[in-house]
């Protein structure tokens, strides 16, 4: 069987198992940067340490988060 023919849209795009396309990276920008706004400056680094919790545990590997938050650091 031809495995291409089984490919997701998103896989059709580029994005690979576990990665977003450009299209998901910018979506999730976007909607990041509303939830920014709604929190507003006061609340701007709770909410953001909130979301960095709920991702770590859904990601479920705190060697992978580790690395992701030395790579966020990264050129700042």
């Amino acid at each position: 069987m031809n495995q291409g023919t089984n490919m997701s849209g998103d896989q059709q795009r580029g994005a690979t198992a576990g990665t977003l396309p450009i299209e998901g990276l910018e979506a999730v920008y976007d909607r990041l940067a509303e939830a920014i706004d709604r929190a507003g400056p006061e609340k701007a680094e709770l909410f953001l340490v909130k979301l960095a919790l709920l991702n770590a545990n859904a990601l479920g590997d705190a060697t992978r988060v580790a690395a992701h938050i030395d790579a966020a650091l990264r050129d700042l």
